[in-house]
């Protein structure tokens, strides 16, 4: 199997929600929520690859960088390489009923676990979506990362609780779901969370605790100030309002604001080894991949998992030879042509 046929046989499963465009850059699917699309039109899909684009890195080949050392540790996980799959939910909702839901959360998951790296699962109204995600984590030894959805504490406390049973490490609450098309057309709309609320959770729950959804600096003081682990930038994905900044736009000023107090991740566009990089150079600690670990998943399971995530360590390792970076720790704006002022 070869990732052509895999993005083929996905585009064709997923055809009426994902085009599997050549540039995944969100103008094709413009308001198409639910589906893969970005809300309205697509303005803030769009500037999450667009702020991507405008880095360029310093290629350097004067070095013995020639066998970079990916390895994490993220949040008291080892990961072979600092990438995580990205919460991406509701495949009867947004992927055109492409495959059984436990048959897409398992083999993404698992597949995320061969590769030495971890998975996120979300919660959706329908509780078999999270439930699906947890009977996956139990099999894979907890190896996984659930992600709540900020409901009512009635749907919530018990979620959190049962992750803790299936073994978690960590959950994350996708606080950036607050306006999400799909649980308002479902009768259980989310809205933004208090920072009380958000502290007694932290409290509540023995799990460390990420908050998916910070996009300036003043809420990443916030997150530090409730007492989460780490934190998220994301816009999510561009598919709760139409006009945002990318997140590479916004991270180094995160990234400022945290002061190594707390773990920050981002997503938002990143399509390759080499974005990766670029938001790893711009104060990441690790990075979450969305759409591309769909299209892996539908078109070619658990192995296409493995693939997908084989090209993108072929792809990090060669920019880090290029850019001169023997391991993570010397990666930083000094590799970036245009590093932000």
């Amino acid at each position: 199997m070869e990732m052509k046929e895999i993005r083929q046989r996905a585009k064709e499963l997923m055809a009426g929600t994902c085009r599997l465009c050549p540039v995944c850059d969100g103008r094709a699917c413009a308001g198409e929520v639910p589906g893969m699309g970005g809300a309205g039109t697509g303005g803030a899909f769009k500037a999450n690859f667009n702020a991507l684009a405008h880095y360029r890195l310093n290629m350097r080949v004067l070095h013995d960088a020639a066998d970079p050392d990916l390895r994490k540790t993220l949040l008291g996980q080892d990961l072979a390489l600092p990438v995580l799959a990205a919460p991406v939910a509701g495949v009867k909702f947004n992927m055109g009923e492409a495959m059984p839901e436990e048959d897409y959360i398992l083999e993404l998951l698992a597949g995320c676990v061969d590769s030495g790296i971890q998975g996120c699962f979300g919660d959706a109204v329908p509780d078999f979506i999270f439930q699906t995600g947890l009977k996956a984590l139990r099999q894979l030894g907890g190896k996984a990362i659930p992600v709540v959805k900020p409901f009512d504490d009635e749907f919530l406390l018990p979620k959190l609780d049962q992750a803790a049973e299936a073994g978690a490490s960590l959950v994350a609450m996708d606080v950036d779901a607050a306006g999400l098309i799909t649980p308002r057309l479902m009768g259980r709309p989310v809205w933004p969370q208090k920072p009380e609320r958000l502290r007694r959770i932290v409290e509540y729950t023995p799990l460390k605790f990420i908050l998916k959804g910070i996009m300036t600096p003043d809420e990443a003081e916030l997150a530090v100030e409730v007492g989460a682990a780490g934190i998220v930038v994301s816009n999510h994905g561009g598919r709760v309002m139409d006009d945002l900044p990318g997140t590479a736009e916004v991270l180094p000023a995160i990234v400022k604001a945290a002061a190594g107090r707390i773990a920050v991740l981002v997503d938002g566009g990143v399509r390759s080894g080499a974005d990766v990089l670029k938001m790893l150079a711009l104060g990441a600690d690790a990075v979450l991949i969305g759409r591309p670990f769909a299209w892996a998943t539908i078109g070619g399971g658990r192995e296409g998992v493995g693939l997908y995530l084989k090209q993108i360590r072929d792809e990090l390792i060669s920019a880090m030879i290029l850019t001169g970076c023997p391991d993570l720790a010397a990666v930083g704006p000094r590799i970036l042509y245009n590093p932000p002022a």
